[in-house]
């Protein structure tokens, strides 16, 4: 279920969407989601890489300059000999080694440095060639993959928004409940509570995890951990789908079968056959299903994260 710690989980966020001065022209990009919703649940810990690369403010723009298939370097937009390249690399991996305990990172749309992808690449002689991430992104997914990021455009769309941040609360149950005392009991404890969230994702990593799991008592603990998170948070970063949620939803709905009669099951299908057909949103067999299984369920099925993967006041699953 979700919880956070007293303060706040702790996510990144690029400083200029916290309404800091930072950007090249001495701007910012405040988002009022972030700093007036999701502030109420995230610790956020800002972080400019061009800043802390000592580009200063206002400062000269900076582009990504390449071929298409090779790594862009970072290049001054009007002094060719501008090379922040190295230096951004730098920061970025100081970065990351004093950021292991992040939950998540919330990004600026198309920055050099920030931008997630579509990020625009250019030849030397000026001309647009492709399209890339930025540079600290790459670093991040280098250094830290499974990290959960979004850019704060990106969560305007409620599909994206719920993703994010269903994987931010996910992350943060794994580095409560298993980093801090590592065991293969812990990782199988993880592992049955994000069962219906992981089926609700990808269904194949779900088998795939269970059957690894079922011979992970052979190799060393920390070995079977960095595989297992890895699959896990590269499935939860794929959005579930109305077909997959409703795949899920009829699952859980099997642990309630004894419990209920003919009538009250019926009404149960009907509204998941109302959300499958998009006429409901997520939150309403959610809701349903939640109040009989906090009559009739078992510890076992409570126990899933997928009946509340994030608080329910944030309200994203009645928007999907």
């Amino acid at each position: 279920m979700a919880q956070q710690s007293q303060h706040g989980i702790p996510v990144g966020i690029s400083a200029c969407l916290t309404g800091q001065e930072v950007r090249y022209n001495g701007g910012h990009k405040r988002s009022r989601y972030c700093l007036q919703v999701l502030a109420e649940r995230f610790a956020f810990e800002p972080f400019c890489p061009e800043l802390a690369a000592g580009l200063g403010v206002p400062r000269e723009p900076i582009r990504l300059v390449g071929k298409s298939g090779e790594t862009p370097r970072v290049k001054g937009t009007v002094d060719e000999t501008l090379d922040v390249t190295e230096r951004l690399e730098e920061v970025s991996e100081t970065f990351i080694e004093a950021h292991r305990h992040l939950r998540g990172f919330i990004l600026m749309k198309g920055s050099p440095s920030c931008g997630l992808e579509r990020v625009k690449v250019y030849h030397p002689n000026g001309m647009p060639s492709h399209a890339d991430s930025g540079a600290f992104v790459r670093a991040l997914r280098r250094g830290f993959p499974e990290l959960p990021l979004e850019e704060e455009a990106r969560l305007n769309d409620p599909v994206l928004r719920e993703n994010f941040i269903t994987r931010i609360y996910a992350l943060d149950d794994w580095k409560r409940s298993v980093e801090p005392a590592p065991s293969h009991h812990a990782l199988l404890q993880f592992h049955s509570r994000q069962k219906f969230l992981l089926m609700a994702h990808r269904v194949e990593t779900y088998r795939e995890l269970g059957r690894y799991l079922a011979e992970a008592h052979q190799v060393p603990v920390e070995e079977a951990m960095a595989h297992y998170l890895q699959r896990f948070m590269a499935a939860l970063s794929r959005p579930a789908t109305r077909k997959s949620h409703t795949n899920a939803l009829m699952h859980v709905m099997g642990y309630l079968k004894r419990a209920l009669d003919g009538e009250t099951r019926q009404d149960l299908l009907a509204v998941v056959e109302e959300y499958r057909l998009q006429q409901v949103p997520l939150a309403v067999p959610m809701r349903l299903l939640n109040h009989y299984l906090k009559r009739h369920g078992s510890d076992y099925i409570r126990a899933q994260s997928y009946l509340a993967p994030h608080p329910y006041e944030l309200g994203l699953r009645n928007a999907i």
